[in-house]
């Protein structure tokens, strides 16, 4: 068995990684939130997409092969004044499925984060299970205030500060980059030249539907 204390090493993804990387996403998700998935279509538009930031795209190898990546973009925070915070998004992160919950996830995550704080970004606001995301410092975005429109609050939109305080216990309303507005058409033309695999149903799927449907009041 792989153990965490094997070599690994965490560098920024290039551009020979990029059918690798796509792959490993494609596999680290599948039928995972749906049937088939579209995160690794995700990561194929993000590269090209003015939000996306270069210095936070990371893989991390193990052994010289390719096992987990991250990416980031830039998100937007408005106070009730107007004032537009620049923050940072993440996602995919993806870790292939014979090397999940073995603490490789961790190790990237916690990379990129001192590495976006170096960058001088201060907040992260996320969609994901709160599940695997709390231990890593996020909270709810009830906790920080953060909402999306009407002021919903969305039970999977979580909230790290990297520099405490940073949201000063204002009022705050949260956009995404339009990267994240896939054509599902799209999708299934671009999975198409990928090796066929099975759709079907996983009970994490109506977990994720759960959380994705679920807001805090």
């Amino acid at each position: 068995m792989v153990t965490i204390e094997s070599k690994y090493n965490i560098r920024n993804e290039q551009t020979k990684d990029m059918r690798e990387v796509e792959e490993l996403t494609r596999k680290a998700f599948w039928n995972l939130n749906v049937p088939g998935c579209n995160e690794h279509y995700l990561v194929h538009i993000m590269r090209n997409h003015p939000d996306f930031i270069p210095e936070l795209n990371f893989v991390l190898e193990e052994n010289n092969m390719i096992i987990g990546n991250v990416m980031y973009t830039k998100a937007k925070l408005m106070d009730e004044n107007g004032y537009e915070k620049q923050i940072l998004t993440f996602g995919p992160v993806s870790v292939l499925p014979e090397y999940q919950r073995m603490g490789y996830g961790k190790l990237l995550l916690e990379y990129s984060f001192e590495k976006a704080k170096e960058l001088g970004y201060d907040t992260i606001v996320i969609f994901g299970n709160p599940d695997n995301y709390v231990s890593r410092g996020f909270k709810s975005c009830k906790k920080y205030n953060v909402c999306i429109k009407n002021d919903y609050y969305p039970s999977a939109m979580l909230v790290k500060e990297l520099r405490e305080g940073s949201l000063e216990g204002k009022k705050w309303c949260y956009k995404e980059s339009d990267v994240y507005d896939i054509d599902e058409k799209e999708v299934e033309k671009f999975d198409s030249a990928f090796e066929k695999m099975e759709k079907k149903f996983k009970p994490s799927q109506e977990e994720f539907y759960i959380h994705s449907r679920s807001r805090i009041v």
